[in-house]
């Protein structure tokens, strides 16, 4: 059994279908290389299976003949299984996604009944003794305690957010008015680290129909990142493009780029890769998650050294007013 790519050939006579190439350097090509040519090529074009005037497939100095018979009849059925594998491939990795937020959505209410009421005596302590308390030291330690009781429990509530969000609210959302709002939130981090918070492309009027709750969360989310990852100085841009049918939310930073292996993880909650510089937590991926309840996307551009931008795509609409009903009369 041959191995092609993540595609193995299940035909018994592919082996000798193949005949290796010859680069420009007369080397012999390896017949797995030969082989991912073939494949791509009857992918891209299999009407040439039914070509009577083509013998062979020739691409970048690699040669495959094409033969009659059940030569023909292996390809053919190859593309079939090479389809059909896709397609058990897309269903696999949706029922392992199910399972996995069925999973989370457990876990996130077993977490949400034993820690959050233990997490809340923490932070009710805490604050009580911070209220009497004098000594400079002491103050320090107690306000960690609290704000990190705090941090657990709004991770727990991210887990219930990602595994199982709450139905959107929509109403008709002024997204210039919102990215003011979470940039204002996030202004006195950006000053403690000599960050500066830029937006561009704003208007008055860009209205869209959207949870302007869960808006504010996932760019909040965004900027956040942002923020980790420059770590001092820098700056952060918002900007906002508005079309007629849509709208793009971007924000870029000046921190160090994201390496490939970890981009393909980003927007997952169960990777638990963390590069350094940038939190790989559920930050991103709630972000995602609310995007992807929108109705939007989200992605991230291309892997450069001088910045990195992620870019928030939704549908624009506006919900008209809603004609409530006469009241019945008795």
């Amino acid at each position: 059994m041959l191995r092609i790519g993540k595609w193995f050939a299940l035909h018994a006579f592919w082996d000798e279908l193949m005949v290796p190439g010859i680069d420009s350097t007369n080397n012999h090509k390896s017949r797995e290389d030969a082989a991912r040519e073939l494949v791509q090529k009857v992918l891209l074009a299999p009407e040439l299976l039914h070509d009577p005037s083509v013998t062979s497939f020739v691409a970048d100095g690699k040669y495959a003949r094409k033969s009659w018979g059940s030569w023909e009849l292996a390809l053919d059925g190859l593309v079939e299984r090479l389809s059909r594998l896709e397609q058990l491939e897309d269903n696999f990795d949706r029922t392992l996604l199910t399972e996995k937020l069925e999973s989370m959505r457990e876990l996130a209410y077993g977490a949400s009944h034993e820690i959050n009421n233990p997490l809340a005596n923490i932070s009710s302590r805490a604050q009580t003794l911070l209220r009497d308390e004098t000594d400079p030291e002491r103050r320090r330690k107690l306000a960690t305690i609290n704000s990190q009781a705090f941090r657990a429990h709004e991770m727990i509530a991210d887990m219930m957010l990602f595994a199982k969000p709450p139905d959107l609210v929509r109403e008709n959302v002024n997204l210039s008015d919102l990215i003011a709002q979470v940039l204002e939130e996030l202004s006195g981090r950006a000053d403690e680290q000599g960050t500066a918070l830029l937006v561009t492309g704003t208007s008055d009027d860009c209205w869209l129909s959207a949870d302007a709750t869960h808006l504010s969360v996932a760019l909040r989310a965004l900027c956040r990142n942002s923020l980790e990852a420059i770590g001092a100085g820098g700056q952060v841009t918002v900007s906002l493009v508005a079309a007629e049918d849509s709208v793009e939310l971007s924000v870029t930073d000046t921190g160090p780029g994201i390496p490939m292996e970890v981009r393909k993880h980003l927007f997952d909650p169960f990777y638990s890769g963390r590069e350094a510089g940038r939190g790989l937590g559920f930050g991103l991926s709630k972000c995602w998650r609310i995007v992807e309840l929108h109705g939007g996307s989200i992605e991230v551009g291309e892997n450069t050294n001088e910045y990195t931008r992620f870019t928030i795509r939704l549908p624009r609409r506006i919900e008209q007013p809603k004609q409530s009903s006469p009241p019945l009369v008795a």
